[in-house]
Parts: C-alpha cells; sequence; structure tokens
C-alpha cells in the first residue's frame, strides 16, 4: 500500500488535497468561539492578509512533513484493521503532538516576523485546538488515502 506521501504527492491528487486542506483549515477556524475563539480568527486572518495565497503555499509545503508525521498512525490504524478516522479519533493526543513538532519547527525556522510572533501568540492554545480538528484530520486521509 502507497505511503500518505506517496498517494498525496501524485500529480492529480495533490492540488485536491491541498484544496480541502485549506478548506478544512477554513472550517476549523470558523468553528472556534468565545474569546479563544476571536484570538485564533483574528490572527488567522492576520496570516492569511499576509499574502494572498499564503495559507495554500504553507499547506503545500508542510503537506510532506505532515504525511511523514501522520504515517507512523496511518500504519498503526492498518495494522489493527481499524478506519483511519475513527483511529486518529481515538489518537487526538498523538496525531496533536505529530502535527504541532512539525510546525512548531517551522515556526523557529521562519523568516516572516508577524507570521512568527502571530504563531508564538496563538501557540499555547493550539495543542486543544488541533486535537479538535484530528476528526476533520482524519477524514480528509481516509477520503484520500483510506
Amino acid at each position: 500500500m502507497p505511503t500518505l506521501a506517496e498517494t498525496f504527492a501524485a500529480p492529480a491528487k495533490r492540488p485536491i488535497v491541498v484544496s480541502d486542506c485549506c478548506t478544512m483549515i477554513d472550517q476549523e477556524v470558523d468553528s472556534k468561539g468565545g474569546l479563544s475563539g476571536l484570538a485564533i480568527k483574528g490572527g488567522y486572518k492576520l496570516v492569511k492578509g499576509f499574502k494572498p495565497g499564503f495559507i495554500p503555499d504553507v499547506v503545500e509545503a508542510l503537506l510532506p512533513d505532515f504525511c511523514t508525521a501522520l504515517q507512523p498512525i496511518v500504519d498503526d490504524a492498518r495494522k489493527q484493521s481499524r478506519p483511519i478516522g475513527s483511529f486518529f479519533n481515538s489518537s487526538r493526543d498523538r496525531v496533536a503532538e505529530a502535527l504541532l513538532a512539525i510546525t512548531d519547527d517551522r515556526a523557529k525556522r521562519s523568516k516572516h516576523g508577524t507570521v512568527k510572533a502571530t504563531y508564538e501568540r496563538l501557540r499555547g492554545m493550539a495543542k486543544k485546538n488541533v486535537e479538535e480538528a484530528v476528526p476533520r484530520v482524519g477524514a480528509l486521509i481516509e477520503k484520500h488515502a483510506g
């Protein structure tokens, strides 16, 4: 069975996956409420306004690393003959840690001061929010690689 990186790198599949990832991120941000939701929405708007196409460019750049980080979790789901989406739901902490390790590393190396500062300001809320996004992440992976 092909890896996530192989599946998502296919020329016919990659633009669709990137688009679906951007839609998923928009939906997740839109679903946030309360004061923390306002901070997330404001930070996201700031980052999106930084440069047209910035979010798809970032998704495109991070996708191979995300695939590599999530592959062991996908492999475990397959070994247990469980659907990826439900396995991810039961492994929210593990999925969130895998994804945040990538974004933390990228944020540290970012040359974009505004993006870096926004990430650092919102990082404290990130794990909870990424864990909340895991059902959508699992569904997206299941849709394209399940």
